[in-house]
């Protein structure tokens, strides 16, 4: 039987090693080995595929931020009119919707481009576009809680209710716009 050849790190060539890069097959040690679902691969070749989804150009990032604010605003505006309808409950039904609604305007307006920095900046511009709704109806009630002028917590929902739109519809439209699918 004849010893086999000691393989080295390639990133560093004094730590004999067994693993290879399952893309490139180079030599790896195991700092320098990252697991993935299809095995080990050197950070060089996670780096090359990396670039290949980050596919966003620089105005799309203005694009995506501008397009979600105004969708956001426009729904946030939609959420007073139905938070007035039974109590706001259609806000639980509609939210999730809406930020769907506004994630595929935004995929389509940045041609499908993707960038996991782009798809925050589209979450950041939804909550921008709803904050002035959100201010003009939470600052009144809350200063007048603060002043004693309080009018029971009629006075407050709508503020809560656009809290729950917000929360409901950001990650609506984040995972829509990411790609991410849930379940099979």
């Amino acid at each position: 039987m004849t010893q086999p050849d000691t393989l080295y790190c390639y990133v560093h060539p004094d730590r004999p090693t067994t693993l290879r890069c399952n893309r490139c097959d180079r030599p790896i040690c195991a700092q320098c080995a990252a697991r993935t679902p299809t095995g080990y691969r050197c950070k060089e070749c996670i780096r090359q595929q990396q670039k290949v989804f980050d596919t966003a150009l620089w105005y799309d990032y203005v694009v995506a931020f501008v397009a979600a604010a105004i969708g956001s605003g426009i729904a946030s505006v939609l959420v007073l009119v139905v938070s007035g309808f039974f109590f706001g409950l259609l806000v639980l039904f509609l939210a999730p919707g809406a930020g769907a609604v506004i994630g595929n305007l935004v995929l389509r307006f940045i041609r499908n481009r993707r960038s996991h920095t782009l798809f925050l900046t589209a979450a950041v511009g939804m909550v921008v576009g709803a904050l002035p709704v959100l201010l003009m109806f939470s600052l009144p009630a809350l200063l007048g809680v603060l002043y004693g002028g309080f009018q029971g917590i009629g006075a407050l929902l709508p503020a809560i209710w656009e809290v729950v739109y917000l929360f409901m519809a950001v990650p609506a439209a984040y995972t829509q716009i990411s790609g991410i699918r849930i379940g099979g």
